[in-house]
């Protein structure tokens, strides 16, 4: 009895004293940080939004972030602002980019790369701002979303192409997207690293069943857009995904994931079977 009476004491000791309370004057400082935020946060916890929490290019919830104030000057707001709590990308030294010096409360959000990053992202903001189980709630709802999106009933070999011909590779969120929807990366059957340029020759040659392009790159506003535009790609069916879907991990993973296999299986529809392999 003694000694479970020490234990308890002991444990008290190690574990009673009382949590920090919740972060009331939260920042974040990226565009991907303001969707977490946002979701897990108590509106009146929220001091600032990252400098492009209000483009809708960029922010899969400007929606809800046009509620709040938006970044001009970061450095110097955040000074301003004096928050106990800055979420942000790792700047590698225990603090996140573009805080400025000080000792200030942190929390740093590596790019999410699959939906496992992005659960372990969501616990994580949800410890730091003090809603746990609304983390919990989240992570339940998008896995239950996801194991009800509709069987992709068609596949094929499909290429992330963006502006300049860079093409999006393996490894990355864009790619388990792809596989989700049973299609298979190009980048993967050319060797491509996470992201490379890919010239139009060698993507003509490939001839992948489809484009996945940003939406809104139909609209030809330099040289970067106009390669997107070339007469010999006209014929490959293209899937339009927001560019704020796929730029950040979040809550956005799903609307991404059903977006494509709609797309696919519509576009899909009355073309041959996919080959097996691009030519080379």
């Amino acid at each position: 009895m003694h000694r479970r009476i020490i234990t308890a004491a002991l444990a008290l000791g190690l574990t009673g004293a009382a949590p920090a309370p919740p972060p009331q004057r939260i920042v974040s400082l990226n565009t991907c940080s303001d969707q977490y935020v946002l979701a897990l946060a108590d509106p009146g916890q929220i001091a600032a939004l990252s400098p492009y929490g209000h483009d809708p290019e960029l922010s899969a919830a400007v929606a809800k972030a046009r509620h709040f104030r938006a970044l001009k000057r970061p450095a110097e707001e955040v000074l301003a602002i004096g928050p106990d709590l800055l979420i942000g990308f790792p700047n590698g030294a225990g603090g996140v980019v573009g805080a400025p010096p000080g000792q200030w409360r942190t929390l740093g959000l590596a790019s999410a790369d699959s939906f496992t990053s992005i659960r372990q992202q969501v616990r994580q903001v949800a410890a730091a701002v003090g809603h746990p189980r609304r983390g919990e709630a989240l992570i339940r709802a998008m896995e239950r979303d996801l194991a009800t999106l509709p069987k992709a009933r068609r596949g094929g070999i499909a290429a992330y192409y963006q502006r300049r011909g860079y093409m999006t590779g393996t490894g990355t969120l864009v790619d388990e997207l792809m596989r989700r929807a049973g299609l298979v990366n190009l980048a993967s059957k050319l060797g491509k690293p996470a992201l490379a340029q890919v010239p139009l020759e060698q993507m003509i040659a490939a001839r992948p069943d489809f484009l996945i392009v940003e939406s809104g790159s139909e609209k030809v506003v330099d040289q970067g857009t106009e390669m997107l535009h070339h007469p010999v790609l006209r014929s490959i069916p293209r899937i339009r995904v927001p560019q704020a879907w796929t730029v950040c991990g979040g809550p956005a993973y799903v609307q991404a994931a059903r977006s494509i296999i709609a797309q696919t299986d519509a576009a899909g529809k009355g073309r041959a079977q996919p080959k097996a392999a691009p030519r080379r």
